[in-house]
């Protein structure tokens, strides 16, 4: 069983192996960017070592998201949860935002109901 910073570090990698597919990366346009090998982004992304403050600031602006995203992307607190919907919310139209929103109160009033 991993500990909790082997979790994090795993968590870390799967966050920037998601963002980095996210905008259309590969680990080898990544790696150039970032003057690395590309087995330095794999480990990274398998958790297998972690990067520095300064190399998580530079994912956070190629990939267009705060630090904390890269660091909270698996977090099951709910203050975490709720940035990464505010997040995945500004790629959605104005009525797709409101029918989302409808949708979790609805859900939430199911959920009362029981």
């Amino acid at each position: 069983m991993l500990d909790k910073s082997e979790q994090l570090v795993q968590s870390i990698g799967r966050a920037i192996s998601k963002y980095r597919q996210a905008v259309g990366l590969t680990q080898a346009q990544l790696a150039e960017i970032l003057g690395i090998s590309n087995d330095a982004v794999s480990r990274m992304e398998r958790g297998k070592s972690v990067p520095s403050v300064l190399r998580l600031l530079e994912l956070s602006e190629i990939f267009g998201c705060e630090v904390a995203d890269l660091l909270t992307e698996s977090s099951n607190r709910s203050i975490d949860q709720a940035r990464k919907l505010e997040l995945l919310f500004h790629h959605l139209e104005d009525s797709e935002r409101s029918e989302l929103v409808a949708l979790i109160e609805r859900i939430v009033k199911w959920k009362q109901g029981k």
